[in-house]
């Protein structure tokens, strides 16, 4: 069976592993190295990773990574954000979703 793994940083430690799915702690400089790695393990089919850890991966890089790999990345946006880094978000959203950045006024 497939499975789904959450990928956050320390603060978030026993989330996702307290509800019983898997879940792996790292810090952002090694966010990129998590996801590659996961990438090449058959049997993970989900990967969710924490906005915060997205620093040092560029958006270039990141759909490269979701272009090889068959199974679904899903960004999980970083708790308390303010209006401004969810406005954000919705932004990187909808650039991955329709390929360029859409300004928004």
């Amino acid at each position: 069976m497939k499975k789904v793994l959450f990928i956050t940083p320390a603060d978030a430690s026993h989330g996702f592993a307290l509800a019983g799915a898997a879940q792996e702690v790292v810090a952002a400089a090694e966010a990129e190295a998590a996801l590659v790695r996961v990438a090449g393990e058959p049997d993970t089919a989900v990967a969710a990773i924490d906005e915060r850890l997205l620093g040092g991966i560029g958006e270039d890089r990141l759909r490269a990574l979701e272009k090889r790999w068959s199974g679904v990345l899903v960004v999980l946006p970083a708790p308390a954000t303010t209006a401004e880094s969810a406005e954000d978000y919705a932004l990187r959203l909808i650039r991955r979703a329709i390929g360029y950045h859409v300004r928004m006024r």
